[in-house]
């Protein structure tokens, strides 16, 4: 157990979720909080890695750094998305077990899942057909991840869980242009096309600065920050969005995503995943007739018949509600105040048709999520006007 004085490494606490549940821990009394930005340790070396852990021997980590970004952007950097993420989570992972680091929380995405998965996607339907193809290495990345919580536990009887957010908005979100996701992205189009078309430069010029977009900031030539944001679909009273807008997608407020970390993290462990029975098998290791041999710690039970498969140990963390972009994009005009068109390019990638996850497990393991939609959009775009003050 971890108790309120437990150092507990948040990787990627400047992040939309690392600073969520950063802030979530300090709120429910955790003092001993250890955090690193990307400048501090990379996570990407190895033997920076190594040193971090033997100086500040955590007992407990959240692994929430990742290379992310939207439909460009994973179209655009297919290696860095692979192998940037799979080096984090083997740096992060293997040194947590070397250190012994009593729990491990690792945050994936439910990209993971197939491209035509039925919905809502089960924990179950992991693996079971091709995945999105725009996805594919940051996914294969997120796969790679759980299933080495998976496999520490059932060798090494640790207590890595995995939780699978949907997509997520919220404070500290990343409003870059070129590797944004979808909600923030929309924002602050409709926002700059508002801006363009009320003659607001000071406002216009104020964000550039804030997030340039090419190198572009604010004090550059009226023509040129016009030019740079016409490549994004951005013009005087006119948004034009990518794909038709007909895709379904589910959103998830950081804030609830970071009570729903925080909360398994401190709750739930692996034996509360997979049932208490398997787990003390697989802890303390088994024959090859089955019979426990408890002189075994470290047990190797997931290859074991008599104990079946155990897999798909992962946590969906979502709400269980979907809207369309095209939904999606009216609260956004709703929020904003913005009065002008919104077009969709049909010509461009819709990506996955429908990503609706099923929370059930999670909701079994006594948590639900608390901010809607339309109360999130409007939270966000208040946010993201603060962060240009």
């Amino acid at each position: 157990m971890l108790d309120k004085t437990s150092k507990i490494y948040i990787a990627g606490h400047r992040g939309l979720v690392g600073s969520a549940i950063w802030n979530n821990l300090k709120q429910r009394g955790y003092v001993n909080l250890v955090g690193r930005t990307h400048k501090e340790l990379d996570l990407t070396d190895q033997l920076a890695v190594r040193r971090f852990f033997d100086e500040e021997r955590p007992d407990a980590v959240v692994l929430a750094a990742a290379f992310v970004g939207g439909i460009m952007a994973n179209s655009l950097y297919r290696a860095d998305f692979i192998m940037q993420n799979m080096k984090m989570q083997c740096n992060v992972i293997s040194e947590a077990y070397a250190h012994g680091v009593k729990k491990l929380l690792f945050l994936g995405s439910t990209c993971i899942y197939p491209k035509n998965a039925p919905q809502p996607m089960k924990e179950d339907c992991l693996l079971t057909s091709p995945l999105e193809y725009t996805n594919e290495p940051y996914a294969i990345a997120k796969i790679a991840g759980l299933k080495m919580c998976e496999s520490y536990n059932l060798q090494y009887g640790t207590n890595y869980i995995a939780v699978m957010p949907t997509n997520l908005y919220g404070p500290n979100d990343n409003f870059h242009l070129e590797n944004s996701h979808v909600m923030p992205a929309m924002m602050r189009k409709v926002y700059l096309a508002k801006l363009i078309h009320d003659g607001n430069w000071e406002a216009i010029q104020k964000d550039m600065d804030k997030r340039p977009v090419e190198g572009i900031n604010g004090s550059a030539q009226h023509d040129d920050i016009l030019a740079v944001l016409a490549k994004y679909g951005i013009f005087d009273n006119r948004v034009v969005l990518w794909g038709t807008g007909t895709p379904l997608r589910e959103f998830l407020w950081s804030e609830d995503m970071a009570d729903a970390s925080v909360h398994v993290l401190l709750n739930v462990d692996f034996k509360d995943i997979i049932g208490i029975e398997k787990y003390s098998s697989v802890h303390y290791g088994a024959t090859t007739d089955g019979a426990v041999d408890r002189d075994h710690s470290a047990g190797r039970g997931g290859a074991i018949p008599k104990l079946g498969d155990i897999r798909n140990c992962h946590i969906n963390v979502g709400t269980g509600k979907e809207l369309t972009i095209r939904k999606l994009s009216e609260l956004v005009v709703k929020a904003v105040g913005f009065e002008g068109t919104v077009e969709f390019d049909a010509s461009k990638p819709d990506g996955t048709m429908r990503k609706l996850i099923d929370v059930g497990k999670l909701h079994s393991l006594g948590w639900t999520h608390k901010v809607e939609i339309d109360e999130g959009v409007r939270k966000l775009f208040e946010w993201y006007r603060q962060s240009l003050v």
